[in-house]
């Protein structure tokens, strides 16, 4: 199933695309695309429903964040091979492990505001991990059963507030806007490998990223046992897990960052697109 949250900030409603391309409003079956709802029983009430009675919704209108009310927005720092040898980094030892403050989620669509004064813009395609199934100290071997689906994320950061600042990354990967998730939650039985997806990234139609999750140094069922043994996991959790190489701050022979009025493509594979313009605060 493709789950969304159609409507404008705040009032969006819980929404399904359907095969024939139609969007289904799903709030008589559950109040939103959260918590509980992310549950097995919740999903198979979902699947199992008359879904092409519901009511049908504008497809014109705004796509929120896949997922409302997330508790934890969790991220993992240099897990793609491929990404740390372009920036001249060894594998971490273990997952680096971070967080983005959840006031930066937004629409898959919603315009990316630039903060006061930022010279480093950047921008990281990743896949997103939602949790379904509340857990701590997970084994490995478990670990899919907590989890309800996948979705983009457009992991931005501000790279001098990140890495040129005293203190963690947390404070280069939170302004408002800096977490678009979506445009939907597809739920993991119709993701049957996502170790082997393609995830790219555009900026003004020229491709800067172009990667695959088969080259994650620690892959989905590691994450979500490793973060697990730190903090417990709850539905609608998002562990974003890193990031394919092209990024601005890793261009040769000089960085590259976005500028107001810069637009932004990416996608993984199955999962849908992106869509999104820098804009001043």
């Amino acid at each position: 199933m493709k789950l969304m949250r159609i409507g404008s900030l705040g009032s969006e409603n819980p929404a399904i695309l359907l095969d024939d391309g139609t969007i289904r409003d799903i709030s008589s079956i559950v109040s939103d695309i959260a918590g509980d709802a992310l549950g097995a029983k919740s999903l198979n009430k979902i699947r199992n429903s008359n879904l092409i009675s519901l009511p049908i919704l504008d497809a014109n209108k705004r796509i929120g964040a896949c997922v409302g009310n997330v508790s934890k927005f969790i991220g993992i720092g240099l897990n793609y091979s491929d990404h740390a040898k372009e920036l001249g980094l060894e594998i971490p030892s273990e997952p680096v492990i971070f967080t983005k403050a959840t006031t930066c989620i937004c629409g898959a669509n919603d315009d990316i505001i630039m903060p006061p004064n930022s010279k480093k813009l950047d921008w990281e395609v990743e896949l997103g991990i939602v949790i379904g199934t509340k857990g701590s100290y997970i084994e490995e071997e478990n670990a899919l059963d907590h989890v309800a689906g996948y979705c983009v994320v457009n992991d931005i950061s501000e790279r001098e507030n990140q890495i040129e600042k005293a203190g963690q990354w947390v404070k280069g990967k939170s302004a408002d806007t800096f977490g678009p998730i979506g445009p939907y939650l597809v739920t993991k039985d119709q993701v049957p490998n996502p170790q082997n997806l393609k995830l790219w990234l555009e900026v003004d139609g020229k491709r800067m990223q172009n990667g695959t999750t088969k080259t994650m140094a620690y892959g989905i069922k590691h994450l979500v046992h490793y973060v697990s043994q730190f903090m417990t996991l709850l539905p609608g959790d998002i562990i974003t897990t890193g990031t394919p190489p092209g990024v601005g701050m890793g261009k040769k022979p000089e960085a590259i960052f976005l500028k107001v009025g810069q637009k932004m493509r990416l996608s993984v594979e199955g999962l849908g697109e992106q869509n999104q313009e820098i804009v001043s605060s």
